[in-house]
């Protein structure tokens, strides 16, 4: 795939995932009850406005805040510029690597704008289970950073053929 090609679909995904995942989120800021979950389908999904100021599931919610910035911020948004330039040099990676990798950047680089412009929460409004078995409280952006991990985990045929190692392109 050509550099411009790349640029393009990493542009496009990258600016719906953080348009989809901001929308809902000023939706929910606005909208939804302040951190009080609201039931639906049985109890199968609860919606309601929440801050999260840790990690995944909270993790880290009570170090003090230099460490936050320094891990949430200063670590985070290290390890999201080294992936975008992962996606832009790496020649071999097929176009499903691309998208699965640029679904993980558009959902931390959504996430990182949410520290940056909410006091240094995240967001999140979702939450699906039966019974006690739950998931955390997450938003679009964990889906689009969940469901590109699936994909390099998960989808066949990920890994480059012989004629993308040949273009290098």
């Amino acid at each position: 795939m050509t550099m411009i090609k790349r640029v393009w679909m990493v542009t496009l995904i990258t600016f719906v995932s953080v348009a989809l995942d901001q929308a809902t989120k000023w939706y929910a800021s606005a909208h939804l009850p302040k951190f009080k979950m609201t039931s639906y389908w049985g109890d199968t999904l609860r919606i309601g406005y929440a801050e999260n100021t840790g990690a995944f599931l909270g993790l880290g919610s009570s170090m003090s805040d230099e460490a936050k910035f320094w891990i949430f911020v200063c670590a985070v948004g290290a390890i999201l510029l080294g992936l975008l330039i992962y996606i832009f040099k790496t020649k071999t990676q097929p176009t499903k690597g691309l998208v699965a990798l640029s679904l993980i950047f558009s959902g931390g680089i959504s996430n990182f704008y949410d520290r940056a412009t909410n006091n240094g929460a995240v967001i999140d409004f979702l939450n699906m289970g039966i019974g006690s078995l739950r998931t955390g409280i997450f938003n679009v952006a964990d889906m689009a950073i969940m469901l590109g991990v699936f994909m390099l985990l998960f989808v066949k045929n990920i890994e480059p053929d012989n004629e993308q190692i040949k273009d290098k392109s």
